[in-house]
This record gives structure tokens, sequence and C-alpha cells, in this order.
């Protein structure tokens, strides 16, 4: 695909992830109705709703493109697939159980094992990023378009991350400490990704987690804005693994973190 079909696959999808957004919302106020699954996790029908809107209208845009989604994925087969889809309809179900704002809807684009198409909707942040490939990353925002190149926001001279936790693994604090970090945040879902790219922070790191589909779209919306993103061997981050199992993970929103 060339960057014009990109772009227009990106865009098309705009509003299938701002009504996502919304039906999300909209059945959280009525009250969500949620289940447990085989790994422990739950899964509401916000999340069931919302695969619906992405899928339906990412078959129509690229009907010969595979799709796999948190929600119907099948474990038992192994990925073959070099380009294909991931969807994570809602990251960070238990926050959107809990009324929190962090959780996102997520939709990327893998291409040739790298995320090209990136989409996360936040809904309440009112926010919504996405990207079509290198220097093409954005931010609607107030129905404002912002484009985003990780220019810093915090102080110059010191170094901010986000965490997945409130108390990360020592192997995570040495990581942190090793690059100089100041502070972190506590974050969930893929908006961690989305305000490196915005240059609200600089850093993430991780230890190997959780599946391909929660990292696709927010990696491709923070390494187009251009942040720096490998495993914490500082190897590439590929996806189309056979098991859909993430790597171990870094996000630098620059090579001069404090600058």
């Amino acid at each position: 695909m060339n960057k014009e079909e990109l772009k227009n696959i990106a865009e098309k999808l705009i509003p299938a992830t701002e009504l996502a957004g919304s039906k999300s919302m909209e059945l959280y106020k009525k009250g969500l109705k949620k289940i447990i699954k085989p790994d422990n996790s739950p899964v509401t029908n916000g999340d069931l709703e919302v695969n619906k809107i992405l899928t339906e209208k990412i078959k129509v845009l690229t009907p010969n493109i595979p799709i796999v989604s948190e929600e119907t994925v099948d474990f038992q087969k192994k990925n073959t697939h070099s380009t294909f889809w991931l969807i994570d309809p809602i990251d960070g179900t238990r926050e959107y159980i809990a009324g929190q704002d962090e959780y996102t809807i997520n939709a990327a684009l893998i291409l040739n094992y790298i995320p090209t198409i990136g989409l996360v909707g936040a809904p309440k942040k009112n926010r919504l990023f996405y990207s079509y490939g290198r220097n093409n990353s954005f931010m609607i925002e107030n129905n404002k378009t912002i484009k985003l190149e990780c220019k810093k926001k915090t102080p110059k001279g010191k170094i901010f991350a986000v965490s997945g936790s409130a108390k990360p693994a020592p192997e995570i604090l040495e990581v942190l400490k090793k690059n100089n970090v100041e502070s972190f945040t506590p974050m969930h879902s893929s908006y961690k990704f989305c305000v490196i790219a915005t240059g609200e922070f600089d850093f993430y790191a991780a230890k190997e987690r959780a599946y391909e589909w929660d990292y696709a779209a927010g990696h491709a919306v923070a390494e187009n804005a251009g942040a720096i993103i490998t495993t914490l061997e500082d190897k590439p981050f590929k996806y189309g693994k056979s098991d859909y199992k993430n790597l171990s993970l870094i996000i630098k929103r620059s090579k001069a973190l404090d600058a």
C-alpha cells in the first residue's frame, strides 16, 4: 500500500472509532453486562459492541486482510500472517467498568510485521489519535487536528515516565534509574503510548506482558510521531508472533529525553 492508500484507510476509520467511543460511554451509563473469560479477565457488552463496529468497518475498507481481535481470537490457531489487523476493542476493561477515563479503543494495521496504521480512541479524555506511517501521526482534540512530533512539553532537563503499575518490578525500576527518570506516573491502557507521542511524557518500559493487540495501535501512533521503540534488549519490536505474546518494551520520546 502507498501513503495515500494508508491515509485514506486511516481517515475512513476515524468516524467508526468515534462512534465506538460514543457507544462505549452510552452502554456504561445504561449499566454494563459483564462476564469473566477463561483467562480470568472481564469482558463486557461494551467490548463486544465496539468490536462489532470496528470489524464491520474494517471488513469494508480492507476485505482481504485478516482481522485478529482480542474478543474473537482463537488461541488454538497459531498466527501465520505478516499483514493483518489487530483490534483491542477496549484496552483497560477493568478501568472501563470502574468508570475511569484511561480506557482506549484500538485498531492497528500490521504491514509486514510493522504497525503502520494505528487508531486509539480515548472517549472519556475527548481525544482520538491516528497515524498512517512515518511522520504522519495526529491527535484530534476539541475538533482540532494536531500533528504529533514527540515535542517535549515537560520541563527541560528532567525526564518523566509513565508506568503500568504504581509499584514497578525491580528490573523496570533499574531501567528507569539507568535512564535518569525523575518520576513516573501510573497509567493504564495504550493511552501511555499516546502521551509520549504528544510530548507530555518521555519514557515507558515494561517486561514481557499482554498481547500484541494491547500495544499495536499505540505503537503506531508513538513511533510515527518520532518515538523510539525497542525491546529492553535494544532489539526491534515486531509483530506477527505465532502466539501474539508481547516482548519486553522501551519507548523513548527521543534520543535526548531531557531536551
